[in-house]
């Protein structure tokens, strides 16, 4: 016998209302539904009392977008992050400094003073290394380009000819033409010799920093044993 049409609405409404009572019974979360016993509700009247499963759509769609801003922010922090470390990253390139020169371009022996005058600036000719262009070859003049703290070394040698002469091998490290350091062999002893300075220095940008010889004092090479070199170990404030 075939049923009436209206038996099929009247089936549909019938399980409606089961699926309503059986989500009424349950609260959904990210770990699926979870049984709650039924309490008293305080907004009583409000979408959540009424339609369980739409309010749970809704919390959902809250917490999806409470995660969507934590990681926009999120996001934003790296970002910002990220600039700091490139541009910290570009001070560290553009702020590397290291020259290493030989005061002569050849290897024929060939002496350097002596002069009459004192503080004669020594000019190093021959660059093994000028990275940043801050030693002058023309003046014999570093100009500190980043203030930090720099390694700096002077190696004199001289000959004085022949034993018995007097070897005068002398050079001072100035900074802004005052002396910083030393280096000096006088003796009739010894036909050559050698000396050599090395510090660590904090300097300023705009620092001026020479090899310089004093009055009756030489420096003599033939196979690039006269050398000032320096470079940045880190930049201060």
């Amino acid at each position: 016998m075939k049923l009436p049409s209206f038996s099929v609405g009247m089936r549909a409404l019938v399980l409606l209302c089961l699926l309503n009572a059986a989500f009424a019974q349950n609260e959904y979360s990210w770990n699926g539904p979870v049984r709650i016993a039924p309490d008293p509700d305080p907004n009583a009247g409000s979408a959540c009392s009424t339609d369980k499963f739409s309010c749970g759509c809704c919390l959902m769609v809250q917490e999806v977008n409470r995660l969507k801003t934590y990681f926009n922010k999120s996001m934003t922090e790296l970002e910002k992050d990220f600039q700091k470390t490139k541009e910290s990253l570009r001070v560290v390139e553009a702020s590397r400094v290291a020259f290493s020169f030989s005061l002569f371009s050849d290897e024929n022996f060939k002496c350097y003073g002596p002069f009459s005058e004192t503080n004669k600036v020594v000019i190093y000719k021959n660059a093994f290394l000028n990275l940043g262009g801050a030693y002058n070859m023309n003046t014999g003049v570093f100009t500190v380009p980043f203030s930090g703290v720099y390694s700096l070394a002077v190696t004199i040698f001289s000959d004085a000819g022949s034993p018995g002469n007097m070897l005068a091998a002398c050079a001072n490290l100035q900074v802004n033409n005052k002396v910083m350091a030393r280096a000096k062999e006088f003796n009739t002893n010894d036909q050559e010799d050698s000396a050599t300075i090395v510090v660590a220095m904090h300097l300023k940008v705009g620092d001026m920093v020479t090899v310089t010889l004093s009055s009756g004092c030489y420096l003599c090479d033939e196979s690039y044993y006269n050398t000032f070199s320096g470079f940045l170990l880190y930049v201060t404030e």
